[in-house]
């Protein structure tokens, strides 16, 4: 577990401001599941997802998207897996592949995360913010997530990383305006095998 608990250039919770923001909210919890709700509903709420709220600039590195209190999906599992690792709770990043409405590429990835409960094991928790077609909640073992992939061509990919795909970082990394970005939105090619379905073509660790 200790790559799940690290922190990184990108997972940055060795920094005051992270570090004291997953204290406040761990404050008088009863157990560390109830640590993790706090976190999820935290980044689920109180951080604004860019493109709902057309909110600039686009931010990277979890302490960017709490300093700013605004992310795409991608900073927005930063900031949950940093707020989670700091209270020492490993958690990781999961990625969907979905069809994403008015975008130049047929397909983009969407982050979320995988934080690992006591009792529980692995699970998935979706913090991109709630809106009228989005109810993603924090009920373990049941899996409330934002977007359950349907159409063809659309998947759930099963690694749990401990960090950020490179083309994530590259593209939040490249454009600081949420218009550039949002037609910029990074994908990945897929490998398949007839056992596991689809994977990143860059590999991973697997549930």
């Amino acid at each position: 577990m200790k790559a799940y608990l690290r922190a990184t250039d990108i997972i940055d919770w060795e920094r005051p401001d992270v570090r004291s923001a997953a204290r406040a909210l761990a404050h008088n919890a009863s157990d560390s599941i109830e640590i993790a709700r706090r976190c999820f509903e935290f980044v689920r709420d109180e951080v604004p997802h860019s493109w709902d709220h057309r909110i600039n600039p686009v931010t990277l590195r979890a302490s960017e998207a709490l300093a700013h209190r605004t992310g795409f999906c991608y900073s927005k599992s930063h900031l949950l897996a940093a707020l989670l690792r700091a209270n020492g709770i490993p958690a990781g990043i999961c990625y969907q592949r979905l069809e994403i409405n008015g975008c130049p590429r047929p397909f983009a990835l969407h982050a979320l995360n995988a934080v690992h409960l006591d009792g529980f094991g692995w699970y998935r928790v979706d913090a991109r913010g709630n809106r009228s077609d989005v109810d993603a909640r924090f009920d373990p073992p049941n899996e409330w997530m934002a977007f359950f992939p349907t159409r063809e061509g659309e998947m759930d990919l099963p690694e749990i990383w401990a960090d950020p795909l490179p083309v994530v970082v590259e593209t939040l990394a490249r454009y600081r305006d949420i218009e550039e970005a949002r037609v910029n939105l990074p994908d990945c090619e897929l490998w398949v095998t007839r056992a596991r379905g689809a994977h990143c073509a860059t590999g991973g660790i697997n549930q």
